[in-house]
Protein backbone atom coordinates (compact mmCIF):
# COMPACT_ATOMS: atom_id res chain seq x y z
CA UNK A 1 0.00 0.00 0.00
CA UNK A 2 0.81 3.38 -0.81
CA UNK A 3 1.15 5.89 1.92
CA UNK A 4 0.41 9.12 1.22
CA UNK A 5 -1.93 11.47 2.76
CA UNK A 6 -4.85 12.46 1.49
CA UNK A 7 -6.50 15.65 1.50
CA UNK A 8 -9.83 17.31 0.28
CA UNK A 9 -8.93 21.18 0.31
CA UNK A 10 -11.35 21.95 -2.69
CA UNK A 11 -14.71 22.45 -1.86
CA UNK A 12 -15.85 23.45 -5.56
CA UNK A 13 -14.02 19.83 -6.78
CA UNK A 14 -15.19 17.84 -3.86
CA UNK A 15 -18.88 18.66 -4.41
CA UNK A 16 -18.35 18.04 -8.27
CA UNK A 17 -16.44 14.56 -7.37
CA UNK A 18 -17.79 13.27 -4.23
CA UNK A 19 -21.08 15.81 -3.82
CA UNK A 20 -24.01 13.53 -6.20
CA UNK A 21 -22.47 10.70 -4.48
CA UNK A 22 -23.07 11.82 -0.73
CA UNK A 23 -26.19 12.79 -1.48
CA UNK A 24 -27.30 9.70 -2.93
CA UNK A 25 -26.41 7.37 -0.50
CA UNK A 26 -27.25 9.55 2.06
CA UNK A 27 -30.52 9.69 1.34
CA UNK A 28 -31.20 6.23 1.83
CA UNK A 29 -28.81 6.59 5.13
CA UNK A 30 -31.29 8.84 6.46
CA UNK A 31 -34.51 7.09 5.67
CA UNK A 32 -33.17 4.24 7.68
CA UNK A 33 -32.03 6.08 10.58
CA UNK A 34 -35.60 7.73 10.65
CA UNK A 35 -34.81 10.41 13.22
CA UNK A 36 -37.20 13.10 14.20
CA UNK A 37 -37.06 17.14 13.64
CA UNK A 38 -36.14 19.48 16.12
CA UNK A 39 -32.75 17.57 16.99
CA UNK A 40 -29.42 18.83 17.84
CA UNK A 41 -26.59 17.44 14.91
CA UNK A 42 -23.33 17.00 15.17
CA UNK A 43 -21.54 16.50 11.03
CA UNK A 44 -18.15 15.33 12.11
CA UNK A 45 -15.77 15.20 9.39
CA UNK A 46 -18.46 17.51 6.94
CA UNK A 47 -16.44 18.65 4.29
CA UNK A 48 -18.02 21.37 1.99
CA UNK A 49 -21.32 20.69 4.09
CA UNK A 50 -23.24 18.19 1.10
CA UNK A 51 -24.03 15.93 4.24
CA UNK A 52 -25.41 18.51 6.31
CA UNK A 53 -27.28 20.67 3.69
CA UNK A 54 -29.24 17.35 3.17
CA UNK A 55 -29.96 17.12 7.31
CA UNK A 56 -30.91 20.08 7.01
CA UNK A 57 -33.38 20.00 4.42
CA UNK A 58 -34.71 17.15 5.07
CA UNK A 59 -35.27 17.20 9.13
CA UNK A 60 -35.94 20.56 10.13
CA UNK A 61 -33.05 20.20 13.19
CA UNK A 62 -33.05 22.70 15.91
CA UNK A 63 -29.38 22.95 15.12
CA UNK A 64 -26.68 21.69 13.19
CA UNK A 65 -22.46 21.79 13.94
CA UNK A 66 -20.38 20.84 11.27
CA UNK A 67 -16.53 19.84 12.12
CA UNK A 68 -13.78 19.41 9.56
CA UNK A 69 -10.44 19.50 9.34
CA UNK A 70 -10.46 21.92 6.26
CA UNK A 71 -10.38 25.64 6.24
CA UNK A 72 -10.78 25.73 2.49
CA UNK A 73 -14.38 22.78 2.65
CA UNK A 74 -15.57 24.80 5.62
CA UNK A 75 -15.71 27.65 3.79
CA UNK A 76 -17.52 26.32 0.94
CA UNK A 77 -20.13 24.91 3.51
CA UNK A 78 -20.61 28.48 4.99
CA UNK A 79 -20.74 30.12 1.63
CA UNK A 80 -23.62 27.09 0.06
CA UNK A 81 -26.03 27.84 2.86
CA UNK A 82 -25.94 31.85 3.49
CA UNK A 83 -29.53 32.20 4.35
CA UNK A 84 -29.98 28.77 5.65
CA UNK A 85 -31.04 27.61 9.17
CA UNK A 86 -29.29 25.70 11.94
CA UNK A 87 -25.53 24.87 10.84
CA UNK A 88 -22.13 26.41 12.00
CA UNK A 89 -19.59 24.76 10.69
CA UNK A 90 -16.23 24.70 13.25
CA UNK A 91 -12.25 23.52 12.53
CA UNK A 92 -11.55 20.29 14.45
CA UNK A 93 -10.47 17.16 14.80
CA UNK A 94 -12.96 13.86 14.54
CA UNK A 95 -10.55 12.62 17.70
CA UNK A 96 -11.03 15.49 19.84
CA UNK A 97 -14.34 16.81 18.97
CA UNK A 98 -14.64 20.75 20.46
CA UNK A 99 -17.32 20.48 23.04
CA UNK A 100 -18.79 19.11 25.82
CA UNK A 101 -20.30 15.82 26.63
CA UNK A 102 -24.26 14.90 26.24
CA UNK A 103 -24.71 17.99 23.92
CA UNK A 104 -26.31 16.55 21.20
CA UNK A 105 -28.94 14.16 19.68
CA UNK A 106 -27.71 12.90 16.87
CA UNK A 107 -24.00 12.45 15.78
CA UNK A 108 -23.36 11.54 12.43
CA UNK A 109 -19.96 10.64 10.09
CA UNK A 110 -20.82 10.54 6.21
CA UNK A 111 -18.10 8.89 4.13
CA UNK A 112 -15.53 9.62 6.46
CA UNK A 113 -14.42 6.84 9.17
CA UNK A 114 -11.88 5.23 6.64
CA UNK A 115 -9.97 8.86 6.87
CA UNK A 116 -9.69 9.26 10.68
CA UNK A 117 -6.15 7.97 11.80
CA UNK A 118 -7.86 6.05 15.08
CA UNK A 119 -11.65 5.38 13.74
CA UNK A 120 -11.76 3.84 17.98
CA UNK A 121 -11.18 7.20 18.85
CA UNK A 122 -13.52 9.00 16.66
CA UNK A 123 -16.33 6.92 17.77
CA UNK A 124 -15.65 6.86 20.95
CA UNK A 125 -15.70 11.20 20.41
CA UNK A 126 -19.08 11.13 18.83
CA UNK A 127 -20.81 9.18 21.57
CA UNK A 128 -19.02 11.10 24.39
CA UNK A 129 -20.91 14.23 22.54
CA UNK A 130 -23.75 12.11 22.44
CA UNK A 131 -26.60 12.25 25.18
CA UNK A 132 -28.49 9.21 26.73
CA UNK A 133 -30.57 7.78 24.25
CA UNK A 134 -29.35 9.77 21.39
CA UNK A 135 -28.05 8.12 18.21
CA UNK A 136 -24.45 7.50 16.75
CA UNK A 137 -24.66 6.38 12.83
CA UNK A 138 -21.91 6.47 9.75
CA UNK A 139 -21.82 5.02 6.37
CA UNK A 140 -18.71 4.68 4.24
CA UNK A 141 -18.00 3.24 1.01
CA UNK A 142 -17.04 -0.33 0.70
CA UNK A 143 -13.51 0.02 -0.93
CA UNK A 144 -12.48 -3.11 0.53
CA UNK A 145 -14.83 -4.87 -1.35
CA UNK A 146 -13.96 -2.85 -4.57
CA UNK A 147 -17.56 -1.20 -4.67
CA UNK A 148 -15.66 2.14 -4.23
CA UNK A 149 -17.12 5.31 -6.59
CA UNK A 150 -13.44 4.98 -8.66
CA UNK A 151 -13.61 0.98 -8.76
CA UNK A 152 -13.08 1.15 -12.21
CA UNK A 153 -10.48 3.09 -12.43
CA UNK A 154 -8.72 1.89 -9.56
CA UNK A 155 -9.20 -2.00 -11.22
CA UNK A 156 -7.84 -0.74 -14.04
CA UNK A 157 -4.49 0.95 -12.42
CA UNK A 158 -3.97 -2.17 -9.91
CA UNK A 159 -3.85 -4.02 -13.57
CA UNK A 160 -1.09 -2.02 -14.82
CA UNK A 161 0.34 -2.24 -11.57
CA UNK A 162 -0.19 0.73 -9.89
CA UNK A 163 -0.84 1.60 -6.56
CA UNK A 164 -2.75 4.59 -5.78
CA UNK A 165 -2.61 5.57 -1.99
CA UNK A 166 -5.44 4.20 0.18
CA UNK A 167 -7.52 5.56 2.95
CA UNK A 168 -4.98 5.31 6.14
CA UNK A 169 -7.87 3.29 7.66
CA UNK A 170 -9.21 1.91 5.29
CA UNK A 171 -10.31 -1.37 7.46
CA UNK A 172 -13.03 0.43 9.16
CA UNK A 173 -14.84 0.62 6.20
CA UNK A 174 -15.87 -3.61 6.87
CA UNK A 175 -19.84 -3.76 7.82
CA UNK A 176 -17.75 -6.21 10.44
CA UNK A 177 -15.58 -3.80 11.36
CA UNK A 178 -18.18 -1.10 11.93
CA UNK A 179 -19.96 -2.86 14.01
CA UNK A 180 -17.34 -3.79 16.33
CA UNK A 181 -16.15 -0.18 16.27
CA UNK A 182 -19.60 0.84 17.31
CA UNK A 183 -19.74 -1.97 19.95
CA UNK A 184 -16.37 -1.26 21.76
CA UNK A 185 -17.72 2.57 21.82
CA UNK A 186 -20.63 1.23 24.07
CA UNK A 187 -23.03 1.45 21.83
CA UNK A 188 -26.75 -0.29 22.25
CA UNK A 189 -29.34 -1.24 19.74
CA UNK A 190 -26.24 -1.49 16.85
CA UNK A 191 -27.74 -2.16 12.86
CA UNK A 192 -26.01 -2.22 10.10
CA UNK A 193 -26.63 -2.80 6.53
CA UNK A 194 -25.66 -2.01 2.68
CA UNK A 195 -26.76 0.95 0.41
CA UNK A 196 -26.54 0.77 -3.20
CA UNK A 197 -26.64 3.64 -5.47
CA UNK A 198 -26.17 4.83 -8.84
CA UNK A 199 -24.92 7.60 -10.85
CA UNK A 200 -25.01 8.77 -14.19
CA UNK A 201 -22.59 10.81 -15.93
CA UNK A 202 -23.61 12.82 -19.20
CA UNK A 203 -20.95 10.63 -21.03
CA UNK A 204 -17.53 9.33 -20.45
CA UNK A 205 -15.39 12.09 -20.10
CA UNK A 206 -17.89 13.57 -17.40
CA UNK A 207 -17.62 10.60 -15.55
CA UNK A 208 -13.68 10.69 -16.26
CA UNK A 209 -12.41 13.98 -15.50
CA UNK A 210 -15.02 14.12 -12.32
CA UNK A 211 -13.79 10.60 -11.00
CA UNK A 212 -9.60 12.05 -11.25
CA UNK A 213 -10.66 14.75 -9.02
CA UNK A 214 -10.27 12.10 -6.06
CA UNK A 215 -7.81 12.83 -4.44
CA UNK A 216 -5.86 9.13 -4.15
CA UNK A 217 -6.25 8.99 -7.81
CA UNK A 218 -4.71 11.92 -8.94
CA UNK A 219 -1.46 11.69 -8.25
CA UNK A 220 -0.58 8.54 -8.96
CA UNK A 221 -2.96 9.51 -12.62
CA UNK A 222 -0.50 12.61 -13.02
CA UNK A 223 2.97 10.82 -12.17
CA UNK A 224 2.11 8.29 -15.33
CA UNK A 225 3.37 8.45 -18.96
CA UNK A 226 1.06 10.01 -21.15
CA UNK A 227 0.86 6.67 -23.55
CA UNK A 228 -0.15 4.84 -20.32
CA UNK A 229 -2.73 7.27 -19.48
CA UNK A 230 -4.31 6.89 -22.86
CA UNK A 231 -3.96 3.25 -21.95
CA UNK A 232 -5.91 3.57 -18.91
CA UNK A 233 -8.31 6.10 -20.45
CA UNK A 234 -9.03 3.04 -23.15
CA UNK A 235 -9.12 0.44 -20.50
CA UNK A 236 -12.00 1.69 -17.94
CA UNK A 237 -13.70 2.94 -21.25
CA UNK A 238 -14.26 -0.69 -22.31
CA UNK A 239 -15.57 -1.14 -18.63
CA UNK A 240 -18.32 1.38 -18.65
CA UNK A 241 -20.73 1.00 -21.36
CA UNK A 242 -22.91 3.71 -23.23
CA UNK A 243 -26.33 3.97 -23.54
CA UNK A 244 -27.98 5.28 -26.77
CA UNK A 245 -27.81 8.56 -25.60
CA UNK A 246 -23.80 8.26 -24.36
CA UNK A 247 -24.61 8.54 -21.21
CA UNK A 248 -22.65 6.97 -18.29
CA UNK A 249 -24.01 4.96 -15.22
CA UNK A 250 -22.23 3.21 -12.01
CA UNK A 251 -22.75 1.72 -8.76
CA UNK A 252 -20.97 2.13 -5.39
CA UNK A 253 -21.72 0.26 -2.34
CA UNK A 254 -21.72 1.97 1.13
CA UNK A 255 -21.91 -0.06 4.54
CA UNK A 256 -23.77 1.51 7.75
CA UNK A 257 -23.98 1.57 11.20
CA UNK A 258 -26.80 3.05 13.98
CA UNK A 259 -26.65 2.46 17.22
CA UNK A 260 -27.85 4.46 20.88
CA UNK A 261 -26.41 5.45 23.47
CA UNK A 262 -27.86 3.78 26.81
CA UNK A 263 -29.45 5.64 29.27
Amino acid sequence: MTEQQIRFDDGASYERMMGVWSRLAGDVFLDWMKPGSGLRWIDVGCGNGAFTELIIRRFAPAEVHGVDPSEAQLDFARRRRPDGPAATFHSGDAMALPFPSDRFDVAVMALVIFFVPDPARGVAEMARVVRPGGEVAAYVWDVMAGKGTAAPIQSEMLAMGLTPPRQPSIEASRIEALQQLWADAGLDAIETREIEVQRTFDDFDDYWTTTLLIPNLRPTFEAMPSRDKELLKTRVRARLPADAAGRITCGARANAVKGRMAG
